[in-house]
């Protein structure tokens, strides 16, 4: 498992839908060992911390296996690394291989599995159509955030090694499956709410799910 590409930007403005929306998911590779923060790596920055960053969304990371896909459903764009707004795009790493709670070495710092991505319409801004949202929502190759448990210097390149897994844990790829087709399957919503390392805003979401009777 590795690093194939570390990718930063600082917030831009983009034209979305006839109105200008500040955005960080302009992301660039760099090279060279990078400070990953509590909070973000340095020379990244989200624009609107109401629903981006925050410790839970410290760094977003996203399969380097996915691009073949999208390349084939997007015939006609160009995906460079970074293109769906990732920091880390990963080598061996697959939303139904981790497990909430999960935490890997990668250079000096330390990270935790914390939530898969829910796209906003700023991935639609950047792609210019709005279909990428149900698109990557449907495909379920959501991508993963992590908390930073220990500060250090990343770089592209660098390994990643698990450290601790959660195998009771749920997994990436199960979220996914509740959040986009098995809203009210209560052994998997159960097990979301028992992951010890679920943000307590999921935790929440899915405590208020049991209490609906599932649909028909």
């Amino acid at each position: 498992m590795k690093l194939v590409s570390l990718n930063v930007a600082r917030p831009r403005l983009a034209l979305y839908n006839g109105r200008t929306v500040s955005t960080g998911i302009f992301k660039q590779p760099v090279s060279g060992p990078v400070p990953l923060r509590r909070l973000n790596l340095d020379g990244d920055q989200q624009a609107d911390l109401s629903v981006h960053g925050g410790p839970y969304k410290a760094v977003y990371g996203y399969p380097s296996e996915h691009y073949p896909f999208w390349r084939k459903e997007l015939p006609d764009t160009d995906l460079p690394w970074g293109m769906f707004g990732e920091n880390f795009t990963t080598e061996g790493l697959t939303e139904d291989g981790l497990h909430i709670g999960d935490r890997l070495q990668i250079g000096t710092a330390v990270l935790m599995v914390r939530q898969p991505r829910i796209p906003c319409f700023k991935l639609a801004a950047k792609f210019k159509r709005d279909d990428i949202l149900q698109r990557f929502l449907l495909s379920r190759r959501s991508g993963f955030y992590f908390s930073v448990e220990q500060e250090g210097l990343v770089t592209a390149g660098d390994s990643l090694a698990f450290m601790e897994r959660e195998p009771k844990g749920i997994t990436i790829a199960e979220m996914n499956q509740l959040f986009v087709e098995s809203k009210y399957d209560r052994p998997l919503l159960e097990k979301a709410i028992a992951t010890p390392a679920l943000p307590e805003s999921w935790r929440e979401h899915f405590e208020q799910r049991l209490t609906i009777p599932a649909e028909p």
